[in-house]
This record gives structure tokens, C-alpha cells and sequence, in this order.
């Protein structure tokens, strides 16, 4: 399967109305390599993305994988299903909402109980399986096989990864002097998507991942997808054992940096967003903003970057205590 920016700009077309356009954080100053230069300062921009519908940047995706095909009246009356880490499910759900379908979402055991609330709510026919997403994943081909139900991805199909790409644009549109976007990557359907359409602008895109959660990483040295172990605080929402072609084929395509980030300092940029910025966002998330508040990734001066804020399906409760 390719991706193409065509792709991305016929899923902006098909999706827009029905998703919502990406809030943006004033730019300000964020430390850059070379300070003390006189080169300038760096400057940082925040896509609050976690305000999408069902909370995540998954929205997108799943609504132009469902138009699509109800435009060509391929929905099935069984409807969809998908297996997810939880983020995908409930994108899958509203979407199958939206058009009058059921959708059954197959999750790890292991999937965060406000993620599973959600999925109820929404509607959904949720299935835990396993411990891993790669479990959940067999168990949803085994149904849509048995039912006829039209198997969704959480992150490879071109489709999907179109629908994340429209985040950038929307980015673009807004911040023509944007440089630069950072955001986490598990599966990598929203890096596939960013990467797309910010190659057609001339940005960089940098790709974070957790240390033991390194999909995409791993295939970049292997030259070609490879099974990691999945192990990480992020690993609900970033754990793909293998990152999908789509997003190896742009990460050797683009000028893309490709950095890895231990869990722990996932975790304190967590805790850095609430206590610095009151911004409750799942660890996901985190795994860019720790890209460069540890330094992982310095800008250079002058540049400004936008960082993406990607979800925020999160039990806040543990970043409310006293520090």
C-alpha cells in the first residue's frame, strides 16, 4: 500500500466539517543549539490535538476510512471492526456512529480502564484479548472473517494515515513559518500522514518514540519493517511491534530525524505538561514534548517548531498530587 499527498488532500476534502481544525498555542521561546549565538531564538508551537473528537488525532483517520467507503457503499450492515490499543477504537466507534453501523473493538486485557469506559459509551462491542495490541489485532481478522465485518486499522491503511495527515496541513495553513513538527510514533499512521504533506511544505518531521517501544527506529537501521519487543509507560497507545511500509517508506523518503526517549522522562514530561501548562495528555503525547525538553531534539536558532499534542484518553488522577 502507498500514501501519497493526493491522498491527503482528498481525505481533507471527503472529512471537512465533520472533524475538528487543530487548536494552536501561541508561539514562544524554547531553548535551541548554539545559544548565546545571536543566531535567534527558537520558537515553539503546541497542536492541541488531544481536543479532537474522542480525544485524539485518531478521529481523522477514521472518519475518512469511513466516508470512503460509504461513499462507494461499502459499508457492511455487520459495520467495522478494528483491534486498538484504545485510541483507534474509539475513533472507529464515533465514526461508525456517524454513519449508522455497528463497530467492534477488539483491545489487550492490558488497555486503560478510561479507554474501556469510553468504548461503551460510544456504543462499541468491546472484546479484550491478550496482552498485547498484535493479540487484539489476530482476534479482529478471525471476526471479520466470521462476519463480514469491514476491518478498520489502527494505523496501516492509507486511508487512516491520509485522514492524520490533514493535522498537518491545517498546521501549515495556520503557521506558514512552522520549520519543523515533532510528534510520537507508534504504528505510524499519523507520522505517515504528517510526513506526506509536510514534505510537500518543506518541513521536517521528527519522529519520537519510547526507548523499548522503537517500531520505527528498529526499521530505519534494518532498511525495512522488523518485530520489536513493546515495552513502555506509552506502550498503549505507541505499542506496535512493526511499523507499517507506509511510514518506513516516507521516513527514508523525507528528512526525518528519528529519535528515542526513555520511559522515564516520558513520564516527568507528563507531569511537566500538567504542572507547567494544567494539560492532562496521555503518555503518548509525552513522548514528544520529552523529545526536547530533554534535549533529544535541539532546534537550531530561528527555528520554530510545532509539537503535536496527540491524545489525552487518560486516567488524570495520578498527576494530581502534590510535587
Amino acid at each position: 500500500m502507498t500514501l501519497s499527498y493526493a491522498d491527503v488532500t482528498a481525505a481533507r476534502a471527503r472529512i471537512a466539517g465533520h472533524t475538528r481544525s487543530v487548536a494552536l498555542s501561541a508561539p514562544e521561546p524554547v531553548g535551541c543549539a548554539g545559544e548565546g549565538s545571536g543566531g535567534g531564538e527558537a520558537r515553539l508551537t503546541l497542536a492541541y490535538e488531544f481536543a479532537q473528537h474522542t480525544g485524539s488525532f485518531k478521529a481523522r483517520g477514521a472518519a475518512n476510512f469511513a466516508a470512503a467507503h460509504a461513499e462507494a457503499g461499502a459499508l457492511p450492515p455487520s459495520g467495522l471492526v478494528i483491534a486498538s490499543g484504545g485510541n483507534a477504537g474509539l475513533a472507529c466507534a464515533w465514526a461508525a456512529r456517524r454513519h449508522g453501523v455497528p463497530a467492534t473493538v477488539f483491545l489487550p486485557g492490558t488497555a486503560p480502564a478510561v479507554k474501556v469506559a469510553r468504548l461503551h459509551a460510544l456504543g462499541a462491542d468491546v472484546r479484550q484479548v491478550g496482552t498485547e495490541y498484535a493479540d487484539a489485532l489476530e482476534a479482529s481478522r478471525t471476526f471479520a472473517a466470521e462476519t463480514g465485518a469491514l476491518p478498520s486499522h489502527a494505523y496501516d491503511l492509507p486511508h487512516i494515515a491520509a485522514g492524520a495527515g490533514t493535522l498537518l496541513e491545517e498546521i501549515h495553513d495556520a503557521r506558514p513559518d512552522v520549520d519543523t513538527v515533532v510528534v510520537a510514533v507508534g504504528g505510524g499512521g499519523l507520522f505517515a500522514g504528517v510526513t506526506a504533506a509536510a514534505h510537500e511544505h518543506g518541513i521536517r518531521v521528527v519522529a519520537a518514540e519510547p526507548e523499548h517501544c522503537r517500531a520505527l527506529n528498529a526499521a530505519l537501521e534494518a532498511g525495512s519493517p522488523v518485530d520489536v519487543p513493546v515495552r513502555s509507560v506509552a506502550a498503549d497507545a505507541l505499542g506496535a511491534r512493526r511499523a507499517t511500509p507506509m511510514a518506513v517508506d516516507w521516513a527514508q523518503r523525507a528528512d526525518v530525524v528519528s529519535l528515542l526517549v526513555p520511559d522515564e522522562m516520558i513520564v516527568a514530561a507528563r507531569q511537566a505538561l500538567w504542572d507547567e501548562r494544567r494539560l492532562a495528555v496521555e503518555h503518548a503525547a509525552a513522548t514528544a514534548w520529552a523529545a526536547l525538553r530533554t534535549g533529544a531534539y535541539r532546534p537550531a536558532p530561528g527555528e520554530h517548531v510545532c509539537l503535536v499534542l496527540c491524545g489525552a484518553n487518560t486516567d488524570p488522577s495520578d498527576l494530581t498530587g502534590p510535587r
